[in-house]
C-alpha cells in the first residue's frame, strides 16, 4: 500500500478543509494517509512517504506561515522530496497568489516532481476547490 504523507498549517480552518480532501481522495484510491498539522511532521516524514502534499495559505506579504510551516520547509533537501510526487495547496485573502508560485518554484528547486503549480482558492474553499484537493490525493495515490 501506498503511503501518502499530507502536512499543512491553518490559521482559519480553509486550508485544514483543503488537507482533508487531498487525504479523503488519496485513501479512496486505496493510499495509507497520515494527515498531519505541520507541528507534528518531520522532514524524515517525508523521505519515508511514497507522495507528499503540503498546504498553507499565503501570510503578510504572500509569504508561507512563518513560525512552523517555513522553518519546516527550510528543512526540507533533496533527499526528502528529490523525484517524490508532491502536491502544494492553500487559500489565500489578498494578493493574487505569488505566494504558491514562490513555494512551486522552491519545491522544484529541491527535485521535487511537482502535480501542477499548486492549487489556491481565495478564502474558504469553494467546491470546486475541493474538488481538485481530492483529485490531487487520488493523483498522488497512484
Amino acid at each position: 500500500m501506498k503511503k501518502i504523507l499530507v502536512v499543512y498549517w491553518s490559521g482559519t480552518g480553509n486550508t485544514e478543509m483543503m488537507a482533508k480532501q487531498v487525504a479523503k481522495g488519496a485513501e479512496d484510491a486505496g493510499a495509507e494517509v497520515s494527515c498531519r498539522v505541520v507541528s507534528g511532521a518531520a522532514p524524515d516524514m517525508v523521505k519515508e512517504a511514497a507522495a507528499v502534499a503540503f498546504g498553507c495559505p499565503a501570510m503578510g506579504a504572500e509569504v508561507l506561515e512563518e513560525n512552523e510551516m517555513e522553518p519546516f520547509v527550510a528543512a526540507l533537501s533533496p533527499a526528502e522530496l528529490g523525484g517524490k510526487p508532491t502536491g502544494l495547496f492553500g487559500s489565500y485573502d489578498w494578493g493574487d497568489g505569488q505566494w504558491m508560485r514562490d513555494w512551486a518554484e522552491r519545491i522544484r528547486g529541491l527535485g521535487a516532481a511537482l502535480d501542477g503549480e499548486g492549487i489556491i482558492t481565495q478564502l474558504a474553499p469553494s467546491a470546486e476547490a475541493l474538488g481538485q484537493c481530492y483529485e490531487l490525493g487520488k493523483r498522488l495515490a497512484g
